[in-house]
């Protein structure tokens, strides 16, 4: 067993990548009381802010870290959705994201709910969402990754939802509490060692 050294200010996670190389039987979608909605070209502050309330529990920060030319670029891609769900009063509660770019596969690039909906079936209800609209045409490949920072049952959901996992990798980035990224009290269930890196 090899144990690798990781940098106090640093955090260290396990990357699972899934796939699904075939479309899946249509089934009726769940119900639901949201709504999914496209966002065409939304604004980089409407798209933080969303991104921000989805992602801080597990750390989500790479679309944080990105200058608004960069994120703007990104989000004006025709190759690139980007959907909100709401509710009835059109309050944003989760993010589906899907990546076109590479030719013949979508990649779900982000997929959340607000961390109050966890464990209540939505996240259900989105992936039937996302399959329906991932499978296009000229699509034989959909896939995800998740880490171990993700909801403890990310993986588990991915793999009932009919993903295969098809590789591992660690990745190591810097705490995005301790840059200044996120707010410090962020994901407090990952320990923050603050303390070591002074």
């Amino acid at each position: 067993m090899a144990l690798i050294p990781v940098a106090a200010e640093d955090l260290a996670t396990v990357v699972t990548s899934l796939e699904m190389t075939t479309r899946p039987l249509p089934r009726p979608l769940p119900p639901s009381p949201f709504q999914l909605v496209h966002w065409t070209a939304p604004t980089t502050e409407r798209y933080r802010t969303l991104f921000r309330r989805i992602g801080s529990p597990w750390l989500w920060y790479s679309r944080l870290v990105m200058t608004d030319a960069e994120l703007h670029t990104l989000l004006d891609n025709p190759a690139i959705e980007v959907f909100a769900v709401t509710d009835r009063a059109g309050v944003e509660l989760g993010m589906l994201e899907l990546d076109f770019r590479e030719r013949g596969q979508c990649e779900l690039s982000f997929f959340g709910l607000v961390p109050e909906l966890a464990g209540k079936g939505h996240g259900r209800w989105l992936m039937a969402h996302a399959l329906t609209r991932a499978w296009r045409s000229g699509v034989s490949r959909v896939w995800v990754h998740t880490c171990t920072l993700d909801h403890p049952h990310a993986l588990g959901f991915y793999r009932a939802s009919g993903f295969t996992p098809f590789r591992r990798t660690i990745e190591t980035f810097p705490d995005p509490r301790l840059i200044g990224i996120l707010p410090r009290d962020a994901a407090p269930q990952i320990p923050l060692f603050e303390d070591m890196a002074s």
